[in-house]
């Protein structure tokens, strides 16, 4: 009998907490980083971006114990609750930091192998990131990452617009394009890696929907709330938002009720580069 068998049996309710906390939306992105990404025995491995262990737990599990695994992610409380799983499943061959992505403590070449799902478009300083990156990483090693692009939500997004338009607040579109456009491109994030010295070896595109049934249920579904909202609260000025927002809302639900619901597209790009 395995040690998650004798310790978490399926009935018990701290094995339903080891196992609930994946978001839906980094699994996705997560499915093609696993699809994909070298693996090998005795690997060195930092999941950049951990957060509370996906896909860091899933790629120790797969790998053999002789791999060593390290999570690092600046959001404490994630850390904590990553550090947790780690001891309930028994896992000695991970260690989860708190720490930045734009100086990674560690010392040069010490990683086979950078994951990093759903991080990219996220970091303060993407450059800065991929260049420590580079610098941990042993020749020949990979970095592979996944994100969402530009045309993420582009349904969305085109409501916002004329709503903004409608309500005669032109002056805020640039703020909602260059919101919208952070995201980034492949090239752009091709870009990003070559100018870190990295070589692009492989590129996937991909994309899913995400759908609601109304307005309502997109703008009050937590990884709207968590996830979004706070930029594009940013977008508006001062003392506008309830009135915003309530007219957005009522063009969505007029939306999501002649289409019969809303169906958000999201772009997805998986990226294996090499040292």
């Amino acid at each position: 009998m395995s040690y998650l068998e004798k310790n978490f049996p399926p009935d018990q309710p701290e094995t339903v907490l080891l196992f609930e906390e994946l978001s839906l939306w980094s699994s996705y992105f997560g499915k093609i980083l696993l699809e994909n990404v070298p693996l090998r025995k005795g690997m060195r491995v930092l999941d950049l971006g951990c957060g509370s262990g996906f896909p860091l737990f899933e790629l120790a599990q797969r790998l053999d114990t002789a791999s060593k695994l390290t999570g690092l992610d600046p959001w404490a409380a994630a850390v904590q609750r990553a550090n947790w799983k780690k001891e309930q499943l028994h896992l000695p061959n991970i260690e989860i930091i708190c720490g930045d992505g734009a100086q990674i403590p560690f010392p040069d070449k010490e990683f086979d192998l950078i994951t990093c799902n759903l991080g990219i478009n996220n970091f303060d300083d993407p450059p800065a990131v991929l260049r420590e990156c580079y610098r941990v990483l042993k020749r020949p090693g990979r970095i592979c990452l996944t994100t969402n692009l530009e045309g993420h939500f582009r349904e969305f997004y085109a409501v916002f617009e004329a709503v903004l338009k409608e309500l005669g607040m032109e002056e805020t579109l640039p703020l909602l394009k260059a919101q919208e456009q952070h995201r980034g491109t492949d090239e752009s994030v091709r870009d990003l890696l070559e100018k870190a010295r990295f070589s692009v070896l492989k590129i996937i595109r991909d994309k899913f929907h995400w759908r609601y049934v109304s307005g309502t249920a997109l703008l009050h579904h937590p990884l709207t709330v968590i996830g979004f909202l706070p930029s594009w609260r940013a977008v508006l000025p001062p003392g506008t938002e309830a009135k915003v927002f309530a007219h957005l809302e009522k063009k969505l639900n007029e939306q999501a009720d002649w289409e019969g619901e809303l169906k958000m597209t999201v772009p997805v790009l998986y990226v294996e580069a090499g040292k």
